[in-house]
């Protein structure tokens, strides 16, 4: 009989290297995302209070104009009805005027251009207003004549005229400013984007290839535990040799496992902590969109909305769906981990009472979808681990109720004998059942068959077959499309650690 294929340690170093390479990657990944998304934020803030400082210029200048037409009004009332009012009305728009061509001045003192401007300004606002004083002044000594009227009105108002037009120019000069530094706040917009973006990329396709890395040095090890068993019957010297050399290679996947399995959560935490910083700078970019959209609607494109509002969002979403899901797959591989190095403890076991309680369990279900469990009274007892059997009953009846037929009442049958000194256990149901190209494919890590419509990772019967290669048992299905399955489980009726066989 040929003898089985162990795992090479060369494999188990090349996993090694493997695993060491893909946690390296994922945190320079990580790093590198991280300080690209800083600088973006960093890049962002600045283009913000360019833009918010541009938005001050604006309103002062406009603030410029306000009070040299608030002067005007001014007096204008005071010819028509000379109160002391009116006269204090235009003492207070020249002083708005001369403060707000101090504003501006201060606001643009980096822009030289700008600051050409200003002595224009303030000196046609000196000029309007002796002007403005002096056609008041006619008026109360009583010279003020409607010729003269007319000719202040037209004087003031050329004066006003070539202050617009020195306004306008420096409102011009604001709005090109204004362009510049939206388009330098988009780049640094798309930035962050696609930093953001690669590093989501490049941490799932690290994810997926540890899992699969992981996948296929577990699936080997299944294979070699499947051909020591079939040698089992025959060569009791070999198996006993093979047995060592399993439990060696068992418990160096199991340490890999546990290694990796840390490791990667290391980096994964750090991509959560990120995409939770990611996720509130975004609000923050809406916010700014959402102000920008109100004040100057203008200045918003298009590409700079859908950045803000859906493709940074979906971005984040998408990194966040990939770390819960290599969250799940690594909490699987600890899990399985623990269990291998966890010690049994055999006691008495009774199994009616054991699947009764796993029925109770799943009571709600059941009666949610129809359902019958029934436990035949003469299952037999046997010695083993509690915690252990306990899991392969509650996975196997759970599993059964999870796939039954929705076009018939579901009915699920555990039935147990006692074969020499080993005990056998059946749970079979009238659900979906299993394609037979698939009858080995369902025990393997991550692997899933039939319609996927019930949540699950693939974990369930890999961890069935587990606990029962660790008890000194087997466990196989018959099945066909359509028609049900039957899952029968062989254990030592009398567990007798390691070296227990079968027989």
């Amino acid at each position: 009989m040929k003898a089985p294929t162990l795992l090479p340690l060369d494999k188990d170093k090349h996993f090694g290297r493997l695993v060491i390479i893909f946690v390296s990657v994922g945190f320079i990944a990580i790093f590198a995302a991280g300080l690209a998304a800083a600088f973006a934020v960093q890049r962002n803030s600045e283009h913000t209070a360019w833009l918010i400082h541009t938005y001050d210029v604006e309103r002062a200048i406009g603030r410029v104009d306000s009070a040299v037409q608030s002067m005007r009004f001014a007096r204008r009332g005071y010819l028509l009805d000379r109160r002391p009012a009116i006269r204090e009305d235009y003492a207070e728009a020249r002083g708005d005027l001369q403060r707000a061509i101090d504003r501006v001045a201060e606001l643009t003192r980096d822009n030289a251009m700008q600051q050409r401007l200003i002595p224009q300004v303030r000196a046609l606002a000196r000029e309007m207003d002796a002007m403005l004083l002096f056609t008041m002044a006619e008026a109360d000594a009583g010279r003020m004549t409607g010729i003269g009227r007319r000719a202040g009105d037209a004087g003031s108002a050329d004066v006003s005229s070539r202050i617009q037009k020195a306004t306008a120019a420096m409102l011009a000069e604001e709005q090109r400013l204004l362009g510049q530094r939206v388009r330098a706040q988009q780049s640094s917009i798309t930035l962050f984007y696609w930093a953001l973006g690669l590093g989501g990329i490049l941490l799932f396709f690290v994810a997926i290839g540890s899992v699969a890395t992981i996948r296929h040095y577990t699936s080997g090890l299944m294979r070699s535990r499947n051909q020591l068993r079939v040698l089992n019957e025959d060569l009791e010297g070999a198996v006993r040799v093979r047995t060592i050399d399993l439990q060696r290679a068992n418990d160096e996947i199991q340490r890999f496992a546990y290694i990796v399995s840390h490791d990667l959560r290391s980096p994964l935490v750090n991509v959560m902590g990120f995409t939770a910083e990611l996720d509130a700078a975004t609000h923050s970019l809406r916010a700014l969109i959402d102000r920008a959209e109100a004040e100057a609607p203008a200045i918003v494109t298009e590409e700079a909305r859908l950045a803000a509002r859906e493709d940074l969002p979906e971005a984040i979403g998408f990194i966040r769906t990939s770390t819960q899901k290599m969250d799940r797959l690594i909490n699987a591989i600890l899990r399985l981990s623990r269990e291998g190095r966890r010690t049994i403890a055999p006691e008495t076991l009774d199994m009616v009472g054991m699947f009764q309680g796993v029925a109770d369990t799943l009571r709600h279900r059941t009666e949610e979808v129809g359902a019958t469990i029934r436990i035949a009274d003469d299952l037999p007892p046997m010695v083993s681990d509690r915690l252990a059997v306990e899991q392969i009953a509650s996975n196997l009846v759970e599993n059964a109720v999870k796939y039954l037929r929705r076009d018939r009442p579901g009915i699920i049958e555990v039935t147990g004998q006692r074969r020499g000194l080993r005990v056998l256990y059946q749970i079979k149901d009238n659900g979906r059942g299993i394609d037979p190209k698939d009858h080995e494919r369902v025990f393997d890590l991550f692997r899933r068959s039939g319609e996927q419509d019930q949540p699950g990772e693939g974990i369930g019967l890999a961890h069935v077959r587990a606990l029962a290669y660790r008890l000194g048992g087997t466990i196989t299905v018959a099945s066909q499309l359509g028609e049900g399955a039957v899952f029968e489980v062989n254990l030592p009726a009398v567990f007798a650690g390691a070296g227990e066989k079968d027989r």
